[in-house]
């Protein structure tokens, strides 16, 4: 995801490059600051999807350039809950970079957030590109190497987490920073579709769901991004991690504590949250 900063917008964008330029810069400037911002629908619009992107494409190469590296992507809008609150009927992606990652044994403070939420998903580690091919459900499967329990802690720069589709899909769909687990299991011996999900902040039950919950099964969520992915010109490689969505509800992360998910045929996950 490198769009240098000069470039033409997509056809499709309705949103004019200013408008873009104008986006980008509001949502990177309330990451820099810590301070989150007015939606950036205002400038492009609820449902330009290609105005969208470019923003996102915009700010990640930015932090690319910063000296940040693309490591894999997110999926989300996966629940129908979700789509339809936000009127849309396709799930969103953003760019997962090297410095989201954050490891099961270390404390992540929440100074790194602005208005964080979790949520517990599958995540997919690549084997094989996904660059050629008919991507239909053989290769998808084919090209996974193992699938590991995850949290995301999505976050939002947009004050009051006040998104439309244009909103979260230009915030990089509202990233923040992935936790994986210790677990490695390959799809002979997990089935994704099937598992069964439970969240805990500390010993609270926060949240409970299934893989059916993400668009269906997981492994649809990642053959849509593979498909999407590639339409974009930057399609998915060997090595990257796919975060496929939520499969149940997130929960909110405002003051310290340990958020843990329980995967079944996954095992668990762990992130701990500090307040300095």
């Amino acid at each position: 995801m490198s769009t240098p900063q000069g470039t033409s917008l997509p056809p499709t964008a309705r949103a004019s490059a200013d408008a873009v330029a104008a986006a980008a810069e509001r949502l990177s400037t309330a990451a820099a600051t810590s301070t989150p911002c007015t939606p950036v629908r205002n400038l492009i619009g609820t449902d330009d999807v290609a105005a969208a992107y470019a923003v996102q494409e915009r700010n990640v190469a930015d932090r690319i350039a910063a000296g940040a590296s693309v490591v894999g992507r997110k999926i989300g809008l996966t629940s129908p809950a979700v789509q339809q609150q936000l009127g849309v009927d396709q799930p969103d992606f953003g760019v997962l970079l090297d410095d989201m990652h954050c490891q099961e044994a270390g404390p992540i403070p929440l100074s790194r957030l602005l208005q964080p939420k979790v949520e517990a998903e599958i995540a997919f580690v690549l084997a094989h590109d996904l660059v050629d091919g008919p991507l239909d459900d053989a290769q998808i499967r084919g090209a996974v190497d193992y699938a590991v329990a995850a949290l995301e802690i999505v976050d939002s720069r947009i004050a009051g987490w006040d998104i439309t589709f244009g909103d979260t899909v230009a915030d990089n769909g509202s990233s923040g920073l992935f936790v994986l687990g210790a677990d490695r299991r390959t799809l002979d011996s997990v089935d994704p579709v099937a598992a069964q999900m439970q969240m805990f902040i500390d010993d609270t039950e926060v949240s409970t769901g299934t893989g059916a919950a993400c668009l269906g099964d997981p492994l649809r969520a990642l053959a849509w991004l593979a498909r999407t992915a590639r339409e974009f010109g930057q399609p998915l490689r060997a090595g990257q991690v796919i975060l496929s969505g939520a499969l149940g509800p997130m929960a909110v992360i405002d003051t310290a504590g340990t958020v843990r998910a329980d995967i079944t045929g996954l095992g668990s996950v762990t992130a701990t949250f500090t307040q300095e």
